[in-house]
C-alpha cells in the first residue's frame, strides 16, 4: 500500500513537472491505436443493422477494455518478478502519464498564445487539437468559450476521474478508465456513423465519470476560495446547482457550470460538429464578456483543484494504512 501512495504522489509530481514529452510514445496513444484498428473488424463480424451494430459496439467495449488493462497487468508482474524497484518505477511511470494536468494546460496554452498574437486562424487550429466541434468558422469568443469550456470539463476527465480510479485500483484501473474515455471520445458520437455502433461506449463513459464529475466540481468550487479575487465561490456553487444539467451528458456540465460561475461568464450554446449545428443550452450568466484571460484562469483553477484532489487522495489512502 505505501509503495502504492508513493507512486502516486511522484507520478502526480512528474505530471506537473513534465506533462507529457514529445519524446516518449505515451500509452494512451497505443489505446487510440487498438480503438481505431479494432474497429473495423468488429464491425465486420456483426450485421449492418441498428442491433447488430449495437451487439458489436458491445463486444468491441470488453476488447478495448478488457486488452487496454490486461497487458498492463502482465507487464507489472512481470516486472515484480524481475525486480521490485523495476515495478515500482513503472508504476510511477505509468500513474504520471495516466494524468494530463500540465498536457492540458501546455494545449489550452497554445490557444491562448495565438490569440494574443492576434493569429485567429492559428488559434483555430490550436483549439482544434482539443475540442470535439468544428472550429473553422469560429470568432475569437468562441475560440476563448471552446478553450476555457475544454479545460474546465478535462479536469475531471484528464485529472480528477484518473486520480479517483487510480487510488481505487492503482494504474491499472487508471488505465481501464482512460480506455473507456479515449473510446468515448473517439466513438461516442451521435452521427450517422457511431450512433448505434458508439452507444456503449458513451453510456459507459457516462457510468464511470458520475461519480467523479460531482467530485470535481466540489472540489472546484472549494478551490475558488484559494485561487485570488477574480474567482466567486459563491457564484460558482450557485450556477452548478442551476446548470450542472444543461448539457447532453450527464457528466460534462457539472464542472463546466462551475467554472462560468466562477469566472461570472456564459459558456456552452450551440456549436457545429461534423458541419452540423446541435443545439446546446447555455451554462452561466453573461456577467461580463469573455476574454482571453479566461483561459489562464480556467487554468488556475485546474491546477488548484488537481492539488487540492491529490491532498485528500493521499490523505484517504494514509488512513486506509494506518488502520489496515
Amino acid at each position: 500500500m505505501k509503495y502504492h501512495i508513493y507512486a502516486l504522489i511522484l507520478g502526480f509530481v512528474l505530471d506537473l513537472i513534465f506533462g507529457d514529452p514529445r519524446i516518449l510514445y505515451h500509452p494512451i496513444c497505443l489505446i487510440g491505436n487498438l480503438i481505431s484498428h479494432g474497429e473495423k473488424p468488429f464491425r465486420a463480424a456483426f450485421p449492418k443493422t441498428e442491433k447488430g451494430e449495437l451487439a458489436a459496439g458491445v463486444f468491441f467495449c470488453i476488447f478495448v477494455v478488457a486488452v487496454s488493462t490486461a497487458v498492463p497487468f502482465g507487464l507489472l508482474y512481470l516486472a515484480r518478478n524481475i525486480n521490485f524497484w523495476l515495478y515500482f518505477a513503472l508504476l510511477t511511470f505509468w500513474s504520471f502519464q495516466i494524468l494530463a494536468t500540465k498536457s492540458l494546460k501546455t494545449e489550452s496554452m497554445k490557444v491562448y498564445d495565438r490569440l494574443r498574437a492576434n493569429d485567429l486562424p492559428g488559434a483555430r487550429q490550436a483549439v482544434s487539437m482539443i475540442v470535439g466541434r468544428d472550429t473553422q468558422n469560429l470568432t475569437i469568443e468562441g475560440v476563448t468559450k471552446a478553450a476555457v469550456e475544454t479545460v474546465a470539463e478535462n479536469t475531471s476527465d484528464g485529472v480528477i476521474a484518473p486520480l479517483f480510479y487510480m487510488v481505487i485500483g492503482g494504474a491499472l484501473l487508471g488505465f481501464g478508465y482512460k480506455a473507456v474515455n479515449t473510446m468515448d471520445s473517439m466513438v461516442g458520437y451521435k452521427n450517422d456513423r457511431y450512433l448505434y455502433f458508439g452507444r456503449t461506449a458513451a453510456k459507459l463513459d457516462d457510468i464511470v465519470n458520475y461519480i467523479p464529475a460531482r467530485i470535481s466540481a466540489l472540489l472546484m468550487v472549494v478551490s475558488c476560495f484559494f485561487c485570488g479575487k477574480e474567482f466567486d465561490g459563491k457564484r460558482a456553487w450557485y450556477i452548478f446547482k442551476r446548470d450542472r444539467y444543461n448539457h447532453a451528458s450527464p457528466n460534462s456540465a457539472q464542472s463546466e457550470a462551475v467554472c462560468a460561475g466562477a469566472l461570472g461568464i456564459r459558456l456552452a450554446g450551440n456549436a457545429s460538429y461534423f458541419g452540423k449545428i446541435v443545439e446546446k443550452p447555455y451554462i452561466g450568466d453573461a456577467e461580463r464578456a469573455v476574454e482571453t484571460e479566461d483561459i489562464k484562469r480556467a487554468n488556475r483553477l485546474l491546477y488548484a483543484t488537481a492539488v487540492l484532489c491529490e491532498a485528500i487522495c493521499l490523505f484517504v489512502l494514509l488512513v486506509i494504512l494506518l488502520i489496515s
